[in-house]
């Protein structure tokens, strides 16, 4: 066949993972969180998520090498306990859908924050 490119069967698989991996990533951006409100927890080595109105405890291993244990209920999530010497974390209180930034335990590196829709409708600045 003169003119044309053989296409071969590595190509026609490395076609489709690119196009697979293309619209899984734009699942993952956009429809992923249609009108639901999350917390969103990193810590070092791992991110968490889970929807604001789960009830959930979440123990997070920090740099100083003890848990920031994260606690999900009642439509807010807090610090509930960390390594640090500061506790500023635990001090910050806690965070729902009218909190504008998030928590952070520096020491441990650990932050966590809301992301989506509050119940008014206007997107949270973290959501920006």
């Amino acid at each position: 066949m003169k003119g044309k490119l053989p296409v071969k069967i590595p190509d026609i698989v490395i076609i489709l993972l690119a196009l697979g991996l293309t619209v899984t990533s734009i699942f993952a951006a956009y429809v992923r969180t249609n009108g639901i409100t999350q917390v969103l927890i990193q810590g070092p080595n791992r991110t968490w998520v889970y929807p604001l109105d789960a009830e959930e405890t979440v123990r997070v291993r920090g740099t100083l090498g003890d848990d920031t244990v994260v606690r999900i209920s009642g439509g807010e999530a807090w610090a509930e306990s960390s390594p640090c010497d500061n506790q500023i974390c635990v001090g910050m209180g806690r965070i729902g859908t009218d909190s504008w930034w998030g928590v952070a335990c520096l020491p441990n590196n650990v932050i966590f924050r809301i992301e989506g829709r509050n119940d008014r409708g206007r997107i949270d600045a973290t959501a920006w």
